[in-house]
Parts: C-alpha cells; structure tokens; sequence
C-alpha cells in the first residue's frame, strides 16, 4: 500500500460549510474500485479530502497489488474514526456500500453509524431541471461551476489501467489513476457553492421588499404583478431564471427576484357539503338550507357539487395546491387554485416570506 498526502495551497471554498460542522470535523471521500460489485471486483483507492492547520488537504491509500485492500480498509478508517461528519458524491448509492461489504468480506466491525452523512449528489440532483442541467454527474455540475480538469479519463476506462500496473509497476500509470482520484476530490469541494440551491429550497427565505406592480403586456393588456425581492439564505454561485406558471423567479448572489400574477376579477368559492346546500340560479349562488328554505321552491334546486358555490369579486394569487385557505377557483372543473389578497395579508411580510418559499419549492417540481 502507498499513502499519498497533498496540501492545496490558498484553496478557499465559495460555501459557508461552518454551518455544517466545524472545518476539522468534515471528511469528504471518494473511491476507486475495478468495477461495481464488492465481491467480484478490487478497492484500488480510497481518496479524502479534510481540513488541518488551516488548509485543505487531500490523502490517497493506493493498493499497489489486490491484497493491499485489506491494508487500505484498516487505515482509512482508522483515520475516519477522528471525524464525525462524512460528505460524498452519490456516496449512498455505491462507495458506502461498497466500503461496507468490503469490510463484511474481512470480517472487520468498521461502519459509519457515527457519522453524519451528506451526499452532494443527493442534495441537488431534485433541481437539476431548475438548474437547466441534464444531469447531476459531478463532471456536468464542473463544467456547470465553469471547473476544467487536467484527467481525461473515466472510471471505466482507469479499470484497465489498474490491472496492468499491477501486473507491471509504472509512474505513468500510477500519475494517472493518483491524478483522477486527486481530481475527483477537488472537483467536489469546488461544486460545494451549488449547495446553495439546496438552501434555496430547504432554508426559509425572507422577503425584504413587497410591492405591487402594473404593466401592458404583450397583446396590450392591462396586468398586475406581485413583486417581492427576496435576501437568499446563501449566496448563488451562479445566476439563475425560472419561469413557470405565469411565476417568474430570478436570482444573483445573495438577492433573488420573484414575479407573481396579480388577478382581479370574480372567482367561486367551492363549500364541500354541497348536500346541506340550495343553488339559486337566480342569483347564481348556493345557500345554506338553513337559510334557503324560505326561498320560493321554484327559485331553488338541490345544490351540486359543482353549482355549491358564493362568488367573490377581489383580487386573487395563485397556488399549485392549498397554501392558503379559503381557495378559490374559476370554476368546478378548473385546477387552478387562488387565494384571496386581503388588505390585512398585503402588509403580513411573514407571509409573503412563506409564500415566496411555497412558490420556488412549486416551480422546482413543475420541470
């Protein structure tokens, strides 16, 4: 087995990971392995990246033959066994269950149930379309970070390389399976500021500015528009616009943009217990039959779940689904949902903080 220690000089990292644990309490790791099954294939290499003395550092274990995976095993973890929390890329799906069965085979006690986990993958693959990517592989989210890498290999491809230094020991080869490990754990603490997006979506956000807006709009129309500048939990690595639903959402830094359609007009209100109700076509409204038995029989009918309704003429937001109750709707069959803006919610900051939250989490999930 050969260890390999490297210091990246002056490295900083655009992301607030204090907020985390502790610099000296985090482990980032990433395996190397002959192919995708623990039992039918060799732990090569085990890279960390970890934080002392006030810089970042990576080590490598190297197996310089198959039977240095047992070697590589003991003292990684013996060296993991002083942090408490581990940050991988897709970790869960395969380098810790495959660490795992690795140590079942040895018959060593070794796990990570002391650990907390963070796997980077995990995190922000639910906003890649968000993110206007077309996955979430670490060598996309590089080039989305703008990250060049000096390794033009794949896992796939350094397999081969691997068995022929086994069979016959060279420093090319060992430079480059060194140098796509090197490049694997650099590449994920250079993503790291993506995690911003993660907050985004997951840490409430604060509404510092709400006001109300008019403009003609493409066909010369009269429209309104909620705007609301937002104070971003963690500052953008990169600029970012979404459009969906008549909602537009831009953000730079620690300061986002939110565009929301105002709607003035008369909406229904839908009561659930159409049964205990009388529809008066006549007025176009459904009574309760407390009150609507004294209505002439020949002016009222049995109510329906879709004639079970009051209309309201105000002025309307939208929702995806109930953020806000009583909703409102155009009509029965309409999916649209609104909530009504009251004069007492245009001044409630708190809930246009959680509406702003409610609609960037909706926009994420309509790609």
């Amino acid at each position: 087995m050969r260890t390999i220690n490297q210091t990246l000089e002056n490295y900083t990292i655009q992301y607030p990971l204090e907020r985390i644990a502790p610099l000296e309490q985090l482990l980032f790791i990433d395996i190397e392995t002959t192919g995708f099954t623990a039992r039918s294939s060799s732990l090569y290499m085990i890279g960390a990246a970890y934080f002392y003395s006030g810089c970042w550092r990576i080590k490598q274990w190297f197996a310089v033959n198959y039977e240095d995976e047992l070697s590589i095993l003991k003292d990684f973890f013996s060296f993991a066994a002083d942090f408490t929390h581990l940050i991988h890329f897709n970790g869960n799906n395969f380098d810790l269950p495959y660490l795992l069965q690795k140590c079942e085979m040895y018959k060593l006690a070794y796990n990570f149930d002391n650990f907390e986990g963070i796997d980077i993958y995990k995190r922000i693959s639910p906003y890649k379309f968000f993110l206007h990517t077309p996955n979430c592989k670490q060598k996309t989210l590089e080039e989305l970070m703008g990250i060049d890498r000096e390794d033009t290999y794949n896992g796939g491809e350094l397999i081969g390389i691997y068995h022929e230094y086994v069979n016959k020991p060279n420093e090319e080869a060992l430079r480059v399976l060194l140098l796509h490990n090197s490049e694997d754990m650099k590449g994920m603490l250079q993503i790291l500021p993506l995690l911003a997006f993660y907050d985004l979506f997951n840490t409430p956000l604060k509404a510092k500015k709400v006001q109300s807006n008019s403009f003609v709009d493409y066909h010369g129309h009269d429209k309104q528009e909620l705007l609301m500048k937002l104070e971003l939990p963690t500052p953008l690595p990169l600029p970012i616009a979404n459009l969906s639903n008549g909602c537009y959402f831009s953000g730079e830094a620690d300061e986002g943009i939110l565009k929301v359609p105002v709607y003035e007009e008369e909406m229904k209100y839908f009561y659930s217990n159409y049964k205990d109700y009388y529809y008066l076509p006549a007025e176009d409204t459904a009574l309760h039959k407390s009150v609507a038995t004294f209505v002439d029989k020949e002016h009222r009918t049995q109510a329906s779940a879709a004639t079970c309704y009051t209309r309201k003429l105000s002025t309307y937001l939208p929702q995806w689904d109930v953020f806000m109750e009583p909703f409102f709707k155009r009509d029965y069959k309409s999916r649209e949902l609104f909530f009504e803006l009251t004069e007492e919610r245009k001044t409630d900051r708190a809930l246009f903080s959680r509406y702003a939250q409610y609609l960037l989490s909706r926009m994420a999930k309509t790609y």
